[in-house]
């Protein structure tokens, strides 16, 4: 009898958690496209004027620069731990409403310097030679 009940415990489907509807359920995370190691690569071999594509985490939002055209200013937390300055441009596009926390997906060109490296470019371009660049925030484009 107890090898019976054990059997039968075992069939008996668990009962789930009441699930949440459509609407109350969280966004299902989407693969993001990444090229981290490109800029690890590029910032070890002190390379520039590379397009690269990544994603990462607002770590801080810096004061924007203002000589010459302004640039917004943050600081981005690769997935390797690697950290990178994003200069872009609101002169050519849309200021991006980061916050510290916000997940961002990034094209533009890579600056090496010591401290990590600065993406540039990182908006339309205003000559239409190349793709340019942007900032996908919450699944909108700035460019």
């Amino acid at each position: 009898m107890a090898l019976a009940l054990a059997i039968a415990c075992q069939r008996t489907p668990a009962a789930s958690p009441p699930t949440a509807s459509r609407s109350e359920r969280a966004p299902e995370p989407r693969a993001e496209p990444s090229d981290d190691r490109a800029i690890e690569q590029a910032f070890a071999t002190h390379r520039s004027g590379v397009w690269i594509e990544a994603s990462g985490t607002v770590e801080r939002v810096l004061s924007e620069d203002r000589s010459g055209s302004p640039h917004q200013r943050f600081i981005v937390r690769l997935r390797d731990g690697h950290t990178v300055l994003v200069a872009h441009n609101v002169d050519l596009a849309p200021h991006v409403p980061v916050a510290r926390g916000s997940r961002v997906r990034f094209r533009g060109m890579y600056e090496w310097n010591e401290h990590g490296g600065t993406m540039h470019w990182t908006h339309h371009d205003p000559h239409d030679a190349s793709a340019g660049g942007w900032i996908e925030l919450e699944g909108r484009q700035y460019r």
